[in-house]
């Protein structure tokens, strides 16, 4: 599960911590909210859901949802995280059921790449334009825990996490502000967080984090450290 906190140190709201499958021809033309139709003109980014190889191995199509911008045939687009990085081009894209020139923010699609990306490509990584997003394994961020009776427990510098950033998990460590021994089911904190791996980020990003196995809390990250 993923929570945001709605207010210091006290109520949490828990939301799904899996990724929504959003329809594949919903786009910033249907969002109701508006939000969409700003993010349609930022640079393309992609979460990479699922890889498969194609035309044993000289293609590979890769599943997401476009979070942000649009992309076209032929387009230039970057991996980035889990020390990728990357530069490849898109072949093809196939959404709405149907091959398309160009794709655009909150659609569900599947972009070809050329089959030399297969060994550098995974779920959890982010398509994006080049140089639009950096990969991070050292941020800050306010970080809430759940009360104890949905999974919380007490977290200590130093204890170790499963971060679900993207689509993607990877396991970190937790260190608390200076003079904080401790962080108690239900309250909050700013904390540094280092990964195991580079991860894609930006400040505002969400991601939720399991203790012992267990649903822990989320965060929102502030800044970014290297």
């Amino acid at each position: 599960m993923l929570l945001l906190p709605a207010a210091l140190g006290r109520t949490v709201i828990v939301v799904s911590l899996r990724r929504p499958r959003t329809r594949v021809c919903r786009g910033e033309d249907e969002d109701e909210s508006g939000g969409a139709m700003d993010t349609a003109e930022a640079p393309f980014l992609l979460v990479v859901e699922d890889v498969f190889p194609l035309n044993q191995g000289r293609l590979v199509r890769v599943t997401g949802r476009i979070e942000r911008g649009r992309v076209r045939t032929a387009d230039e687009v970057q991996i980035v995280g889990f020390g990728g990085g990357a530069l490849t081009r898109v072949f093809r894209i196939d959404g709405c059921r149907q091959h398309v020139e160009e794709a655009h923010t909150g659609m569900n699609v599947g972009l070809l790449l050329p089959g030399a990306t297969t060994e550098v490509i995974e779920r959890g990584q982010v398509l994006a334009a080049p140089g639009s997003i950096g990969a991070h394994i050292a941020f800050d961020a306010d970080i809430a825990l759940l009360p104890e009776d949905q999974g919380g427990a007490e977290l200590r510098t130093g204890g170790s996490l499963d971060f679900y950033v993207h689509a993607g998990a990877v396991r970190g460590t937790v260190t608390l502000p200076h003079g904080m021994h401790t962080l108690h089911p239900l309250h909050t904190a700013t904390a540094t967080i280092t990964l195991e791996r580079p991860v894609a980020l930006e400040r505002g990003r969400s991601f939720a984090f399991r203790h012992h196995g267990r649903a822990g809390g989320s965060g929102t990250v502030t800044r970014l450290l290297y």
